[in-house]
């Protein structure tokens, strides 16, 4: 079995993604002493060579070797999901993403059987993607996809996943994944809904669909010692009392709404309340929301209790789950979303969005609130804020639900979805 995983700790969730998923893999193999596990890799990651080896798998460059002029070039640019759709909108403007293909058809697309033949040569049968990606069916070997959203289908008014030929990249990736991949693995069952109404007409099999819910991220640490709670606080000039946000800054993450609650507290309630976010704004869209929300703080009067970090490492991000008040993620994207078990996997109480999947994820463990009404986030976060036995209950709920899904769920559920692959390998 391959896995082309995401090795980018600053990818967010698909790199948490990617580690549960390996250590579940490695969990699989060390049962099934027929399964070898093949991790496929960029040829300039050998740090993380030495640590897949060390976790049981063996290493293979994802792509085949290059030489020339042409080799020197593509190094430069490196592989990636990035260079894959430098390739496919090459295509489009050519006229099509595959031979006689309309300029706006997405069901069609070229093979990269170069890619195949390299795969099958390092012995590769089987080809795991944590996250949609246009390989998956280009190279043509069997192949089992996570789908964790569609939200270009269900809200393309935002722009990450509609602007600039966004649209379209992601539904040539995603329809073609869920219509020829042998598994599609989605996070709800709310998710398979979604993907089966959208997908379905193109021949995405219910059967083929399997549910394998997320778990807290096995990269952070779950006890976090007082001192190291006081520490990272130090480190960042914190608050001893603040609601905890870690999310890029996309427009669908809806810090707009936290900071108008945090005036309406402030002017209505007499409450100062601060806010930590964590995370990047490294493109265009993210940096132009960033500077929007800078504006929007200093125009609400609330700029000196907004802490944005940045990127944190895994230890910093449990002290802060652990020592915040609340998380408070009121945003616009689902159907289910990791941070709400990592802050129950530290005891932090959560208030998050009323919508599909989430709702069903959560249950009475959090406080759910529309994500569009800036007036029950508020009222959301000072019932948190001020209520401690509020606090406690929630997090005593979220500990609760966590119990019930365990890795061994997560394997057990990942290995009846390569089982029902074979057929696709024979």
């Amino acid at each position: 079995m391959g896995l082309l995983p995401a090795l980018d700790r600053h990818a967010g969730g698909v790199f948490q993604y990617s580690a549960t998923m390996m250590d579940a893999l490695a969990g699989i193999a060390k049962q099934e002493r027929a399964v070898e596990l093949v991790a496929l890799v960029p040829d300039r990651a050998p740090a993380m060579q030495t640590q897949l080896e060390a976790q049981g798998w063996r290493v293979a460059p994802a792509t085949p070797p290059r030489s020339g002029a042409r080799g020197a070039a593509g190094r430069l640019v490196g592989e990636g999901p990035h260079r894959d759709a430098l390739r496919w909108l090459r295509r489009r403007a050519a006229g099509g993403a595959g031979a006689g293909a309309r300029k706006d058809d997405v069901n069609s697309f070229s093979r990269r059987d170069d890619l195949g033949d390299w795969w099958r040569a390092q012995g590769v049968d089987l080809v795991i993607f944590p996250q949609p990606h246009p390989w998956a069916f280009e190279a043509g070997v069997p192949s089992i996809v996570a789908i964790h959203d569609l939200q270009h289908r269900l809200q393309p008014e935002f722009p990450e996943v509609s602007a600039d030929g966004e649209w379209a990249r992601r539904e040539y990736v995603f329809r073609n994944c869920a219509r020829s991949a042998a598994g599609i693995l989605v996070d709800s069952d709310v998710g398979k809904e979604q993907l089966l109404q959208f997908y379905g007409q193109y021949g995405a099999k219910a059967d083929a669909v399997h549910v394998l819910p997320f778990l807290p991220a096995s990269t952070m640490p779950r006890d976090v010692p007082a001192a190291a709670r006081i520490a990272v606080r130090e480190r960042f000039h914190l608050p001893p009392d603040y609601i905890f946000y870690p999310a890029q800054f996309w427009p669908h993450k809806n810090h707009a709404r936290i900071i108008e609650a945090l005036e309406q507290l402030k002017g209505n309630h007499g409450l100062t309340v601060h806010a930590v976010f964590c995370g990047s704004h490294a493109d265009a869209v993210r940096e132009r929301q960033f500077a929007l929300l800078t504006d929007m703080a200093e125009r609400c009067g609330v700029a000196d209790q907004i802490h944005v970090l940045g990127f944190v490492d895994d230890n910093e991000l449990a002290a802060l789950y652990a020592g915040a008040r609340a998380l408070v993620m009121p945003t616009f994207f689902g159907p289910t979303n990791i941070p709400l078990l990592e802050a129950w996997a530290l005891g932090c109480p959560v208030l998050t969005s009323d919508i599909p999947g989430v709702r069903e994820q959560m249950g009475d463990a959090a406080l759910l609130v529309d994500p569009r009404r800036v007036d029950l986030i508020a009222d959301g976060i000072r019932r948190l804020w001020t209520d401690g036995a509020l606090r406690t209950s929630l997090a005593e709920r979220g500990a609760q639900r966590l119990a019930l899904y365990g890795p061994a769920d997560f394997r057990a559920r990942l290995r009846a979805a390569l089982n029902s692959a074979l057929p696709a390998l024979r």
